[in-house]
Parts: structure tokens; C-alpha cells; sequence
């Protein structure tokens, strides 16, 4: 998979996939978006083993990859809404990437003011960091906050 050029000038950008850890760094994140004056881009990297089925495909039907996009944005826009409320007063950017999260992040990184993700997050290894925080924290291009728990 390409990453695709992700349309983030500035921003806190937050990394969900949907876990509960995920949520914690999305409030996070949006926290330090409203303290710094900055657009929230909350951002998912998805495949077809992670993605929420499109409503209104029929079992057997492969669906588009614009349908498992908007599925995703949809599935992020509810995360926002149910963590932060709907009058939450930040200029908040929903972001569905078909592409692998360590990679997809990365590049996210490259025009962020921080990049905000959990340290585990729906991977079901033992340790201290997922393989995705360890690698966005080697190479991302501004600063990365990774919560524990």
C-alpha cells in the first residue's frame, strides 16, 4: 500500500483505531488542540481486516474503497462525538487512510505540531509500546506523546 499525501498543514493529529487506549489519546489530544489554538486531525489507518463494514453493502459485495473510507470517517466521527461532545468547540478533521498505521502516521507527522497515540492499541502483543508507537516515536517529523494504559 502507498501512503497517499494526507491533507494536514498544522495540527495535533491523534492516531484511533477504535480501542479504548485510543480513545484516552483522542481526548488527549484534543486537549492539547485546545490549549494551542490548533486543528484536531483524528486519524485512522485502516485495511479490510480493520475497517467497519459500509452500511448498506450487502454480505458477499465487496464494497468501494471510497464506501470503507466514509465507514471509517463515520466510526471516528461517533468516537469524537460520544469523548468530546458535539459542542466541543475545536475545528476538528476527520482522517480514513487506506494504509498501514506506522506508515500512514509517519507521514501524518511530516506538517503536525505533535502526533498523539496510545501504546497499545487493538495489536494483542505483551510490552511496553505496539510496534506502531515504537516506530512513529523513531521516525516521525515533530514531536510524539504516547500514552501508557
Amino acid at each position: 500500500m502507498n501512503v497517499p499525501v494526507l491533507d494536514i498543514a498544522s495540527g495535533v493529529v491523534v492516531g484511533h483505531d477504535g480501542s479504548l487506549s485510543s480513545d484516552r489519546a483522542l481526548v488527549f489530544g484534543a486537549e492539547e488542540a485546545r490549549l494551542r489554538g490548533l486543528p484536531l486531525h483524528v486519524l485512522r489507518a485502516w485495511s479490510l481486516t480493520t475497517t467497519p463494514r459500509p452500511p448498506g453493502v450487502p454480505y458477499g459485495v465487496v464494497a468501494s474503497e471510497d464506501e470503507y473510507s466514509a465507514a471509517v470517517e463515520a466510526e471516528l466521527g461517533s468516537a469524537v462525538d460520544r469523548l468530546l461532545g458535539t459542542e466541543h468547540g475545536l475545528d476538528v478533521r476527520m482522517h480514513a487512510v487506506h494504509g498501514a498505521p506506522a506508515a500512514v502516521l509517519v507521514a501524518a507527522s511530516a506538517h503536525a505540531d505533535l502526533v498523539v497515540v496510545a501504546s497499545r492499541g487493538r495489536g494483542g502483543f505483551a510490552g511496553l509500546v505496539g510496534s506502531t508507537s515504537e516506530h512513529l516515536v523513531r521516525h516521525a517529523d515533530c514531536p510524539v506523546v504516547v500514552l501508557r494504559g
